[in-house]
């Protein structure tokens, strides 16, 4: 596999493991640039000890996790604010939902066992696992992790359920100054690839791109010239909803593996 993005400029969107992907890529003959999109997460210290208190006081009938991080993050602000007992006993008694195979080995760890579990790592397929379930006036907690997740919230709403979202991180958008410099590189094609490694990086990416007039031609380039490359399943999704129809990504939803698939399409 040696050298197969020899001369290859590849774009880094994302703001997690850059050291380590450098080097795999460098290994392959090319270079790395850094264009982070994912913004940053702020932690709203006061309004996830309020949400957290108020499960505890009022319990659930349904606990449903959505991202390893944000579980870690819940319990390490209750166990600050002295519930974390109280949190963990009020979960392992409801019935537990889990997407994404971070967070169901967390719980595992937990000693907590999901009831219901996505099949593919996306909302969708929580959603798929959660409809054999009746939701009617049940109390369901669900922690999120950056932004809301409107299709999940009126799925559990259509059936009946009480929803309460907890956000335990909000996103922050990135530099207007680095997602002008993607476009314009994008725009030149004076980078082979760009690597999306989360949704959140995708619909960022784009919004920027809508609001400086500039979105059909980020997806002309991406669907002729400029390769565009998703971690995963959910990230490669949002990609195609916003147009773009080339892209690659690997079968092991892993960072590592992402470059390697690159190197495979450059040399195939």
């Amino acid at each position: 596999m040696s050298g197969g993005l020899s001369g290859k400029r590849i774009v880094l969107a994302g703001s997690r493991k850059i050291e380590e992907l450098s080097v795999i890529v460098e290994k392959q003959g090319g270079s790395t640039l850094v264009r982070s999109q994912q913004g940053s997460l702020v932690l709203d210290v006061s309004e996830v000890e309020r949400d957290i208190r108020q499960v505890v006081e009022s319990g659930a009938d349904w606990m449903i996790f959505t991202t390893g991080t944000g579980l870690e993050a819940l319990l390490n602000q209750a166990d600050r604010i002295g519930v974390r007992s109280q949190l963990l006993d009020i979960i392992t008694k409801a019935k537990v939902a889990a997407r994404g195979y971070k967070t169901f080995a967390m719980l595992k760890q937990l000693g907590i066992r999901p009831i219901a579990v996505d099949d593919d790592g996306t909302t969708q397929g929580l959603i798929r696992s959660l409809e054999a379930y009746a939701f009617d006036g049940l109390g369901v907690v669900i922690q999120l992790h950056g932004e809301a997740m409107p299709s999940l919230t009126a799925f559990l709403e259509q059936k009946g359920a009480v929803v309460k979202a907890i956000l335990p991180y909000k996103h922050i958008a990135p530099q207007m100054e680095t997602s002008l410099l993607l476009c314009e590189e994008i725009s030149d094609c004076s980078v082979d690839a760009v690597c999306f490694t989360t949704a959140v990086q995708v619909r960022y990416f784009f919004q920027f791109a809508k609001a400086n007039n500039c979105h059909s031609e980020m997806v002309d380039r991406f669907n002729t010239k400029v390769l565009a490359v998703a971690v995963g399943k959910v990230t490669a999704e949002a990609l195609k909803e916003e147009g773009v129809e080339r892209v690659i990504a690997p079968e092991s939803e892993r960072m590592g593996a992402m470059i390697i698939e690159i190197s495979r399409f450059y040399q195939n």
